[in-house]
């Protein structure tokens, strides 16, 4: 832990933001939160990015009191990367942590809506390109297919009633987080979110999606590849017979 992760402040809202080489986004999307909830605190999760993000994310936490940077000693997968986020952000006190990616596809400036829904009871918030009203731009038919596809088998699989439990954008409650087991969490790539929003949902949490307009990244590249959804859909499979086989008389 840096300096300036041990000093940041205890704001209600921590927005927790896992970064390996996006030294081109950063500060457009801490600059854009910071406009959004301006009370709230950034912590950015660097995994030792060969592009100098996190040198860039110190200089932009020494400008602002409440950004703060986490330093890993490498690149470790995106669930490792938010277990360390969340384990910090209890520590802290905080008491709504946020889940979003630096490269702008998650428009801040719909936060405070998600907000909103958390503070009034939701455990789990999900920014949802899939539930009514949410849209993607600039995404092929085929990434459309893929995702939609992806999202129908995880909640047919596990029995979820959410649209888009792949979704990187959310809100959670303290409370919540500390009813689980985050030490179980296994999962490391993008089933990370859907085993999340299983769990939230087998401990009897509530879980609300508000849309959003998820916009693709314009600078930096994707860390998404066919490979990665392949292994998360095995994982929902897994999971999926795992779970229906302990419910079985």
């Amino acid at each position: 832990m840096t300096d300036s992760a041990a000093r940041a402040p205890a704001a209600e809202v921590v927005v927790l933001v896992p970064t390996y080489n996006e030294s081109e986004s950063l500060p457009g999307i801490v600059g854009r939160v910071r406009s959004a909830v301006p009370e709230a605190a950034v912590l950015v999760i660097d995994d030792a990015s060969p592009d100098g993000t996190g040198e860039l994310a110190e200089e932009l936490a020494a400008a602002d009191p409440l950004v703060s940077v986490l330093h890993r000693a490498g690149k470790e997968g995106l669930g490792r990367a938010y277990r360390a986020g969340f384990a910090l952000a209890l520590e802290r006190g905080h008491r709504l942590i946020v889940e979003m990616d630096a490269d702008g596809s998650h428009p801040p400036e719909t936060l405070p809506a998600l907000l909103a829904a958390a503070r009034a009871g939701a455990d789990l918030v999900i920014g949802s390109r899939w539930t009514p009203g949410g849209r993607t731009v600039a995404w092929s038919r085929r990434r459309t297919w893929l995702s939609r596809t992806a999202n129908r088998y995880a909640a047919w699989m596990l029995r979820i009633p959410v649209a888009d439990s792949t979704a990187g954008y959310r809100v959670y409650r303290a409370e919540a987080l500390r009813a689980l087991d985050l030490s179980e969490v296994r999962a490391h790539g993008y089933y990370f979110q859907v085993d999340m929003t299983a769990r939230v949902l087998e401990q009897g949490g509530r879980v609300e999606e508000v849309p959003i307009e998820f916009v693709e990244r314009r600078a930096g590249a994707s860390k998404m590849t066919f490979g990665i959804i392949v292994e998360a859909m095995l994982a929902v499979t897994a999971l999926g017979i795992r779970r229906r086989f302990r419910r079985s008389p």
